[in-house]
């Protein structure tokens, strides 16, 4: 698995019309609050045009992309975190996920109705944000209680803990998501196993109505300084165009995106910039019988890349020999790449490279 991403906004932002278009796994999407009942889970390839041209090149019969995990829940309200609405039981679905979407409605149609009675990219932030806050501080508290009860009758090993819950448990209380709390990494350790919400890193997918696609409306200027005060990120993408985009058969959507002014589909814009938000990067590996992507996290070094593949090659690591992708294509493969001295022999030390087409030498 590459990547986990859990979707979250309040109901009719375009969650799962945006899910729909991510899995295309068809999520029930309508016009009234709490459609998604059951949390839907899409998994998903990450089409990477890179891997295509190297399958072509080593005339792999079959072609592996990585995968994103996506986790669609319930739209959240008002006293989420306390049982309101579908309340607290959707919260527990993204907890194990490794970043969070946060869909925000910027478009304005009487046809869809919102929850809070009008379209309000910072109130919206606000309410969902407060929720998830509320939600991490029932975790604390209740770990809190039974560490600094440990810590007190002096088991030393608690200690770091406690000193970690309070910091963050102040955070909280003061409004601040806790992956804006300064928490060093000796902290953030100590809450791991808590899988925090707030912790998480943040996107925020801005909803916009097709056509105000590549406009700056006064909603999405909003959300644009809501996200910058909080450190966030932000996409833009039409939901429903992306729906629409993709139910064409591949080789329709070439002319599509054309013909709506577009380079690429929105999506593929969304699945870049969440890499970027975990820093992730892609290395391939490529022979006969398959190609395939494998994601990393940035500065990875080659054993551990060898991992990925399987603990064997990490436990008996010997080399990697790699070639860089520019290198790979303009040689025409591998043996091309080998006789123009292209190809490397990479020790353990060496951080694999976005793009690096290896083979890993091992022996157990």
């Amino acid at each position: 698995m590459g990547l986990s991403v859990g979707i979250v906004g309040l109901p009719n932002v375009g969650k799962s019309t945006i899910f729909n278009a991510l899995t295309a796994a068809g999520a029930q999407s309508a016009n009234y609050p709490f459609c998604t009942i059951e949390p839907n889970v899409g998994i998903v390839p990450v089409n990477d045009p890179r891997l295509v041209t190297i399958a072509k090149l080593a005339e792999s019969k079959q072609i592996v992309f990585t995968d994103l995990k996506v986790v669609d829940i319930a739209g959240l309200v008002r006293g989420a975190s306390k049982g309101e609405g579908l309340g607290n039981q959707f919260l527990a679905n993204i907890r194990e996920t490794d970043a969070i979407l946060h869909v925000v409605r910027c478009f304005d149609d009487p046809n869809v109705v919102h929850v809070e009675g009008s379209v309000d990219p910072e109130r919206d932030v606000e309410v969902i944000e407060t929720e998830l806050l509320l939600a991490d501080l029932d975790a604390l508290a209740k770990r809190n209680e039974r560490v600094s009860r440990l810590a007190r009758v002096g088991q030393k090993e608690y200690a770091g803990q406690a000193e970690a819950l309070a910091k963050a448990i102040a955070a909280v209380e003061k409004g601040t998501p806790l992956r804006a709390a300064g928490l060093s990494d000796e902290e953030r350790d100590a809450l791991a196993e808590l899988n925090l919400i707030t912790m998480k890193p943040v996107l925020y997918v801005a909803n916009v109505a097709e056509n105000d696609l590549g406009q700056e409306t006064p909603l999405l200027q909003k959300l644009r300084r809501v996200a910058a005060d909080k450190g966030g990120e932000i996409v833009v993408i039409c939901g429903e165009l992306e729906a629409q985009i993709a139910q064409l058969p591949p080789e329709e959507r070439i002319d599509f995106l054309k013909e709506m002014g577009l380079d690429e589909p929105g999506l593929a814009v969304l699945v870049r910039a969440a890499y970027k938000l975990l820093d992730l990067e892609t290395f391939f590996t490529a022979g006969p019988k398959e190609a395939r992507a494998w994601t990393i996290h940035r500065g990875s070094r080659a054993p551990q890349a060898a991992g990925k593949i399987h603990s064997d090659f990490e436990r008996g690591f010997i080399r990697a020999e790699t070639i860089g992708f520019d290198d790979y294509i303009a040689c025409k493969g591998e043996q091309g790449a080998k006789a123009a001295g292209k190809m490397r022999s990479e020790g353990k030390d060496y951080e694999v490279q976005d793009g690096d087409v290896i083979l890993f030498r091992f022996n157990v």
